[in-house]
């Protein structure tokens, strides 16, 4: 599983908190945490600084007390502790899988897991939203889509129509029908 693993596990920026302009990234590797820094500030004595690099490897990153403050002061005590997850080989390995094979997989999910899934994470979240999702909901569900359904999905979006009840999905659909049939007959005139 680990081969699934690209050579950065994680890459973050920030701002360091006001009143500092300074900028911060944060890159963890396969083997090491990287930290560098950007001084930003009009005071001369800061105008030549240099950015700067610090390099650890998992293990020293995490007996360095010192850099684990810096990176919870600028980044939070959430990437810390992801930090902290990453260095100690714990992967979140479902996340790193790729987007068409989760769509295939939470296609098959009740929906009140996609419900709880949508709020793991920032990417579930964006996936059990997505129109691709929610079109394969309703395939698996409804069978037959005829190409009228379709052009109603696609305009109000798969979610939307999903959880439109019968009756309002056949009133849409006849409102639809007489647009077309109204613009053809315009059209001809």
């Amino acid at each position: 599983m680990v081969s699934l693993l690209q050579e950065n596990l994680f890459e973050t920026r920030a701002q360091a908190p006001a009143p500092s302009k300074d900028f911060y990234q944060l890159i963890v590797t396969r083997k090491e945490v990287i930290f560098r820094w950007w001084k930003i500030s009009l005071r001369s004595e800061f105008r030549e600084a240099k950015p700067g690099e610090l390099k650890e490897s998992h293990e020293y990153f995490l007996d360095d007390p010192s850099l684990q403050i810096q990176i919870a002061v600028v980044f939070g005590a959430n990437i810390l502790e992801h930090i902290f997850n990453l260095c100690r080989g714990n992967f979140d390995f479902l996340e790193r899988l790729p987007d068409p094979l989760l769509l295939y997989i939470i296609s098959f999910l009740e929906l009140e897991d996609v419900t709880r899934l949508s709020q793991v994470s920032h990417k579930f979240k964006t996936i059990c939203n997505s129109d691709t999702l929610w079109e394969k909901i309703v395939q698996n569900l409804c069978g037959a889509i005829t190409p009228e359904m379709r052009a109603l999905a696609q305009e109000v979006g798969w979610k939307q129509f999903f959880f439109t009840n019968k009756l309002q999905l056949q009133l849409q659909l006849r409102r639809r029908r007489q647009k077309q049939d109204d613009s053809k007959k315009s059209k001809t005139k």
